[in-house]
């Protein structure tokens, strides 16, 4: 089972909001998923950002593949930088 983060759209016609999921890299976009780890809203000024850090972590180091978007949001909220760190120091 191919484990993925990504965004899951919500919200209404120009007016998106995404949860970030961990979720089967099988299932569609907006349908089944493992986890709900975070939030981002790019409505606001500025982008709203919330990620469960633990939790990402934990998946990331169960093996779980970020897309390319969440990757940024990850970088961006120092996630990816301290999963690097736990990694180098084992």
């Amino acid at each position: 089972m191919a484990v993925k983060i990504r965004l899951k759209r919500m919200g209404a016609k120009q007016n998106p909001f995404y949860r970030i999921v961990v979720a089967d890299s099988r299932y569609p976009r907006d349908g089944r998923f493992i986890e709900n780890i975070g939030y981002y809203n790019p409505s606001t000024k500025p982008a709203e950002v919330k990620i469960d850090s633990e939790a990402a972590l934990k998946w990331l180091s169960n093996g779980a593949q970020p897309s390319d978007t969440v990757r940024n949001l990850l970088s961006e909220a120092g996630v990816l930088k301290a999963f690097h760190e736990s990694k180098n120091s084992k």
